[in-house]
């Protein structure tokens, strides 16, 4: 079977099955190699930390890709595939991103702020405590529209392009710019080569993703177009920018993040999305996920 058949395959096994929280992850342990060569290599002069985290970089893909390619051989062929698609569907989140995604709506519909700032404090890094429902709807959609790329389309094209070392190599990257990424005093240069790893790996799908949102809300193209290129991230704008025209409502703006303002770009020309927005964000995040399903199809028909 070709790749793109294994992943339509995948893709639909996650989304019907999810992930079982009890079986181990990869992603965790991505996440113990990453915490522990950050602990012991983190130190000494700037160019000393920079090479550091190249360094990382190296290893998290090798053993990603490594990891992968060992899995895939042992499987083999016939019902060893079966193996192959279950690993594969741990990469994937299309469940588990609409079920906490959901999980804000409930609440939010029901009028239970509290409720959903606890539920939206888990999927997203800013403070919470007083978001009123169009801070949390806000807050909720611009997750949804960001990991729908992350955790659906990035690790969906890389097991396309290069099956299990693809995938799994993704996977580690993405996590290691979720743990030293960020531009903090001790982080900033060691996390640099996998902050932009993840930039570089997420190019394309970021792209891909803008297109399937705008396809599954039958427009937002202009919104996207004009707008992905204001946010701070190269690629985090395009999914989002996308999900702001689709809706015909406003994303980003200020938030605070420990305390401390932020300004971010405004996305989208209309008003403040609420409750009712956040609804309609998960059902063009759900046709978008069988848009990606329908190309994959495609491309396992034409291969």
């Amino acid at each position: 079977m070709t790749h793109a058949a294994l992943l339509l395959a995948a893709l639909i096994v996650e989304a019907a099955l999810g992930y079982r929280r009890r079986w181990p992850h990869p992603v965790q342990a991505a996440g113990a190699w990453i915490a522990a060569f950050e602990r012991r290599c983190n130190r000494g002069d700037p160019a000393t930390q920079r090479l550091a985290g190249v360094a990382l970089l190296v290893s998290l893909v090798a053993l990603g890709a490594a990891a992968g390619w060992i899995l895939g051989r042992l499987a083999g062929k016939g019902w060893g595939l079966i193996v192959v698609v279950l690993v594969a569907s741990t990469g994937l989140a299309q469940r588990s991103l609409h079920d906490h995604v959901a999980a804000v709506l409930a609440p939010l519909v029901a009028g239970d702020l509290p409720a959903a700032r606890r539920a939206v404090a888990m999927i997203v890094g800013r403070d919470t405590a007083t978001l009123d429902e169009a801070g949390i709807a806000t807050a909720a959609i611009e997750s949804l529209a960001e990991s729908f790329c992350d955790g659906v389309v990035a690790p969906a094209f890389w097991f396309l392009i290069a099956g299990l070392p693809g995938l799994f190599a993704a996977k580690a990257i993405n996590t290691a710019d979720s743990m030293v990424g960020h531009r903090t005093p001790r982080l900033i240069r060691f996390g640099w080569a996998c902050a932009r790893a993840d930039d570089g790996i997420n190019w394309l799908p970021a792209r891909l993703s803008g297109v399937l949102i705008c396809l599954a809300g039958g427009g937002g193209w202009r919104t996207m177009l004009r707008d992905a290129r204001r946010h701070a991230s190269p690629n985090g704008g395009w999914p989002e920018a996308a999900m702001a025209g689709a809706l015909d409502r406003r994303l980003g703006g200020p938030v605070t993040y420990d305390g401390e303002a932020a300004m971010r770009a405004t996305l989208g020309s209309g008003g403040a999305p609420d409750a009712a927005d956040l609804r309609r964000a998960l059902h063009l995040y759900r046709i978008a996920c069988l848009g990606l399903w329908i190309a994959t199809g495609v491309v396992a028909w034409a291969l």
